[in-house]
């Protein structure tokens, strides 16, 4: 039994310890991630109600996602948005449907609290079961080069992307320029 429950202070130990090691072994990854969680929590991106921890009935945190806010812009508009970054499940919680749980209640809290869209980068066979697709077909793109079919975007609302076209910028806790 796997409850989905908002991340509390006395969890951050646990959390960095699951992100260490859920990347590990991960091929596309800096092994950066658990610092990351640690640098956003401390940032003004950071949603307390988005930071999610899948805890099941033993009181073990097997999985964390985090949601932070970030800005699509352009010449002459800004848009509020809500990066995910990054969802972690232990490996031997891994392939339960943990990460989807987490995924999900995401983006149910993230629709009460009034966001409209969510960007991310990430494996192509597996967000798009959860509506994400290319950000290319918003007119989205990122300030540093990825393959086009990693960049996905999610409207939360319907037409929640519509005209806001323009690049991503990240919170400086993520380290890009």
């Amino acid at each position: 039994m796997i409850t989905i429950r908002q991340e509390e202070k006395k969890d951050h130990h646990q959390v960095f310890q699951l992100t260490e090691e859920a990347f590990r072994e991960m091929e596309h990854s800096d092994h950066q991630e658990q610092f990351l969680v640690g640098k956003l929590r401390e940032s003004k991106a950071f949603i307390p109600e988005l930071s999610l921890v899948a805890e099941d009935e033993n009181g073990t945190i097997a999985g964390h996602i985090l949601f932070t806010k970030i800005k699509i812009v352009n010449d002459s508009e800004s848009f509020d948005a809500l990066a995910l970054a990054p969802i972690s499940v232990k490996p031997e919680f891994q392939n339960q449907g943990i990460g989807a749980k987490l995924i999900l209640q995401g983006h149910h809290i993230a629709q009460e609290l009034g966001y409209e869209s969510v960007i991310l980068i990430g494996h192509e066979n597996y967000y798009p079961r959860f509506g994400y697709k290319k950000t290319s077909n918003f007119g989205i793109s990122f300030p540093f080069d990825i393959p086009e079919e990693n960049g996905m975007a999610l409207e939360l609302v319907k037409d929640g992307l519509k005209d806001k076209r323009g690049v991503v910028k990240y919170p400086p806790e993520f380290g890009i320029d």
